[in-house]
């Protein structure tokens, strides 16, 4: 035989699939409603954005040598001054002369805002990024701030063997908006919300519609019912 608590959990369950059954509809219609807004925003509004990347090796300053007059080991060095060199691609003096060059109208604000720079951790290379909402606009910021950094740094930092390893390609697809995870994510709300709103409602409804209702909120059976002959 249960226990009170056991009973307590078993009634508590029932009631919870019983709202949840109720409210189906008004769930299903969140859900679904969620998700084709997510879905129109996500393939009509949202402005597709591209990103390529260009990859650089750089070496060490020219006649760098350390305090022991000794000369670094040439390999930790480049490792140690990648930092600095990854910093220098973002610099003014670089921005400018891009967007210069290609004619492009944006402030140094906006074009810092599109480039990205990854230093791969351990080696001497940086992997220089673009994102852009036209991919062939994308691939040109890239390589070109590519070519105006090697030029930079060989005039400030006195490196000789600067050298690009990979250019960067015109991108087919975009990385935003993720279209398919939107609708996803969309979709897991509007089931919260609807789950939400169904136990609302539950709690605000003191009125009795149902023998189920008399039988959940009175504890009382029912014994027969009067069928409505008004219509």
């Amino acid at each position: 035989m249960p226990t009170n608590m056991e009973y307590s959990e078993e009634i508590s369950l029932k009631e919870l699939f019983y709202i949840l059954r109720k409210r189906f509809v008004l769930i299903l219609a969140l859900t679904i409603l969620a998700m084709t807004i997510a879905g129109l925003v996500s393939f009509y509004v949202l402005e597709a954005e591209y990103q390529t990347s260009t990859t650089l090796m750089v070496g060490k300053p020219k006649d760098y040598q350390g305090e022991s007059g000794i000369e670094y080991n040439e390999l930790m060095l480049n490792q140690k001054l990648v930092s600095t060199y990854g910093e220098m691609v973002k610099m003014r003096v670089v921005a400018d002369e891009v967007i210069k060059d290609l004619g492009l109208e944006m402030s140094y604000e906006q074009f810092k805002s599109k480039v990205n720079v990854n230093l791969v951790k351990n080696t001497e290379i940086i992997e220089l990024s673009v994102s852009d909402n036209d991919p062939l606009l994308a691939a040109k910021i890239a390589n070109h701030t590519a070519q105006v950094f090697i030029r930079t740094v060989k005039d400030i930092m006195l490196v000789e063997n600067v050298q690009v390893i990979d250019t960067a390609i015109v991108p087919n697809n975009p990385i935003k908006p993720k279209k398919l995870m939107n609708i996803a994510i969309a979709g897991v709300l509007g089931l919260m919300l609807g789950v939400f709103i169904s136990f609302l409602m539950e709690f605000l409804d003191n009125t009795i519609k149902s023998k189920e209702d008399i039988e959940r909120h009175l504890g009382l059976p029912v014994l027969g019912m009067i069928p409505d002959d008004r219509h």
